[in-house]
């Protein structure tokens, strides 16, 4: 059958992209039919082309009123006749469903798109009951799995949906489908005879990169982002409020921006989108609710300033870069905090659910972390081989580019295969792991796994080695991850013949996102890495303690330590800069910040140091609205208590808020609070505490106290003595 003269009569192309042609022989030749095609694969002429053809109407079930109607629009404009194409959702009156009844029933509309909730409602089950139908294709597959990065219950129905109709040969599509969820979706739909179609997952023009995420993550979106002046650009959040936060600094910041998120109204939302499409902004700031069904090809970067929730999520949105082939740089701030927030934010949900996200999750964690090459990380996943040496695309990725130490694991690797044999394959990575270092708990013991001779024998090593040692001999198939009891860990042949004759395996070491790392973002040149320049901090220590023998106060009274790190990885060389240092201000630079940038200034100039080009970041004032409120409220001895409970925090954040004014030189006033809580001698007391101290540790002023003071009354002394001798 020859499919070139309709495709060419209906779409104008010359030839099919990649395996669309089997794809529509198999739909045109009425088979059951499974895609797996990644974004911009060309998925939707897949059924499109073989609905034109066929006689009747082709049902198509999409998730999304946007993306149904762009492709209504699509197909409207390659036809003469408005009608062969339409869309029944909730959205059109009673006299435009008229319409799309009476055209379907003239046999004009080949294409008809539904949402799924539509498709429930039995007067319309009714109708398309009376028609010819020539198949039902859904679209977004994978929100009919529970392992899918976008499940929706409402898809679970549409099995005894289609039967009601007709029994019409059924074409599924999706963007992203790991084993899992190619099998859950096969089976619920019961068409485990479907013709399965799967083409490559590799986008070889997309650059994968990871960085730590810092306090600092704004300041790094807006370098990056200025970087890539006048392209297209997602920054995708998980919240609304994050969603408007960054648009608004990225606004105040001179770049075109605009919010994206289902909080929206919808005439604001497709406002945006259009200015996006029509390159009237460079960036939208979203979430996960923009996007789909985007056809914007130039889209040069993909920023997610929080990790999703599934790797699926992230391939999708990652996709989204890039689709005309040109390059597309995908930029992802990982800190394990994050996973922390998704994991509480979870433990509301049924215990299958949990579950099921955090099995997903620790996924998300593992591309995060591994040193390995990304992509091949990424193709394991979805269940693709990928030569990391000559693969199209095997060096574009922050990994291959920078590549971490290796070093030989051949008899760790033994020790682990050993460990999951001995434990018969029943466990999790987790318990495999605690068992091999040793490490008790209710289900090892329930087994009796803890009174094995293997278990502990890797207790020399950190549970975080056994895991990414875990995750490195999965990738190249030493162990796979059972699929009905998913996460399940077995041994596989190759793995068998390792265990038999054990060769070389260099494993490479594992990223590190502890709060330790929290500044590895700016870098110096001459510094290994990202820690601050040690000589530098030894030469600003002197200068504090000179300064401070001099002004009659104790070092921490003139700067912290992180503020002296902080110089010494920003190198300020003027006040303005030194008010940017993490913890100084405008008040503090001006009282003590003279000799510091004296001495910066002299030592960059010595040293040939390449300062980091500083960015000053203007901030949208949310920060410090609150500070100006609790200066002002302060002068007019308002209680704290008061001045707490009107912004919505507590004792502790207030002392916190206060504790950052105080610790970058701006004056205030709270005695008539302490007054009110110490007397004079108890004061007197702890402030010679604190002019003898060598630290301005709470806990060590604890610790002196012995439970004479709490941990408040020692703070709120804290800031009055700084407020006194510092400021």
């Amino acid at each position: 059958m020859d499919l070139h003269s309709p495709l060419k009569k209906f779409f104008g192309f010359n030839k099919f992209k990649g395996l669309q042609e089997e794809v529509i022989k198999s739909i045109v030749g009425n088979h059951n039919t499974f895609v797996i095609m990644p974004t911009g694969g060309g998925k939707s002429l897949c059924y499109q082309l073989p609905a034109l053809m066929a006689e009747g109407t082709a049902i198509v079930v999409s998730p999304l009123i946007a993306l149904m109607k762009n492709q209504v629009d699509a197909i409207r404009g390659i036809s003469e006749h408005n009608g062969v194409a339409h869309v029944l959702n909730s959205s059109l009156n009673k006299t435009e469903v008229a319409q799309v009844k009476a055209d379907i029933t003239n046999g004009i509309t080949k294409l008809l798109y539904v949402a799924p909730e539509s498709l429930i409602k039995e007067e319309y089950v009714a109708f398309l009951r009376t028609q010819k139908i020539s198949f039902v294709a859904i679209d977004e597959a994978h929100c009919i799995s529970e392992w899918g990065h976008d499940f929706r219950p409402e898809y679970r129905n549409l099995k005894h949906i289609i039967r009601a109709i007709d029994n019409v040969p059924v074409i599924c599509l999706t963007a992203t489908a790991t084993e899992k969820v190619q099998e859950d979706i096969i089976k619920t739909l019961g068409i485990t005879d479907a013709n399965r179609f799967k083409a490559s997952f590799n986008r070889a023009n997309l650059f994968y990169e990871v960085r730590p995420k810092t306090a600092d993550v704004q300041k790094d979106i807006i370098r990056f982002v200025k970087q890539q002046e006048g392209k297209s650009g997602i920054i995708y959040c998980l919240s609304r409020k994050k969603v408007e936060e960054v648009a608004q600094v990225l606004q105040v910041n001179g770049i075109k921006a605009v919010p994206y998120h289902a909080g929206l109204d919808a005439k604001t939302r497709v406002k945006h989108q259009d200015m996006f499409l029509m390159e009237d902004c460079d960036v939208v700031v979203a979430t996960i609710a923009f996007g789909m069904g985007i056809d914007k090809p130039d889209v040069r970067f993909v920023i997610h300033h929080d990790i999703p929730k599934s790797l699926e999520s992230y391939y999708q949105e990652t996709g989204r870069a890039g689709r005309d082939d040109g390059e597309g740089y995908c930029l992802a701030f990982y800190a394990y905090k994050d996973i922390e927030k998704l994991e509480k934010f979870m433990s509301s949900k049924p215990v299958a659910e949990q579950e099921i996200g955090h099995a997903l999750l620790q996924e998300v964690v593992g591309y995060a972390e591994t040193s390995m090459n990304r992509r091949k990380y990424l193709l394991h996943y979805f269940g693709e081989e990928f030569d990391d040496v000559n693969g199209e695309g095997a060096d574009m990725d922050d990994n291959s580019r920078n590549p971490k130490k290796k070093h030989e694991a051949k008899e760790d690797v033994i020790k682990l295969l050993s460990v999951i044999k001995n434990t018969l394959q029943q466990y999790k990575s987790k318990e495999i792991v605690n068992t091999i270092i040793g490490k008790e708990n209710a289900l090892l013991t329930s087994h009796k796994t803890h009174l094995q001779p293997h278990f502990g024998i890797g207790k020399d090593k950190s549970a975080l080695y056994w895991m990414a040692l875990i995750r490195q001999i999965l990738v190249v198939n030493y162990i796979r991850k059972e699929i009905e009891q998913y996460g399940v860990i077995k041994l596989t042949k190759i793995g068998e013949e390792f265990m038999q004759n054990p060769t070389s395996f260099m494993m490479t070491e594992d990223h590190s996102y502890s709060e330790e790392n929290d500044n590895s973002i700016i870098t110096n040149a001459k510094s290994s890495g990202g820690a601050a320049d040690e000589k530098l901090v030894k030469l600003l220590k002197d200068l504090r303690k000179k300064v401070a023998t001099k002004q009659g106060v104790p070092p921490f009274a003139v700067f912290q330590d992180p503020s002296l790190d902080d110089m010494a990885l920003k190198y300020p060389i003027t006040l303005e800069e030194m008010s940017k240092v993490h913890g100084v201000g405008e008040g503090k630079a001006r009282k003590f910040g003279k000799d510091f940038v004296k001495l910066i200034s002299t030592y960059v100039d010595e040293n040939d140091i390449l300062r980091p080009d500083d960015l000053i970041v203007k901030s949208t004032g949310v920060n410090s609205g609150l500070k100006l409120y609790i200066i002002q409220n302060t002068d007019r001895k308002l209680p704290l208590d008061d001045i707490a409970k009107s912004k919505g925090k507590d004792m502790n954040d207030l002392i916190k808020e206060m504790e950052a004014i105080i610790y970058s030189g701006t004056k205030l006033n709270i005695d008539y609070a302490l007054d009110d809580l110490l007397d004079e001698d108890q004061q007197e007391e702890i402030h010679e505490y604190f002019m003898e101290a060598e630290s301005d540790s709470i806990q060590e002023a604890l610790d002196e106290f012995d439970g004479d003071y709490d941990e408040d009354e020692l703070r709120l002394m804290r800031i009055k003595f700084i407020n006194e001798v510092g400021n």
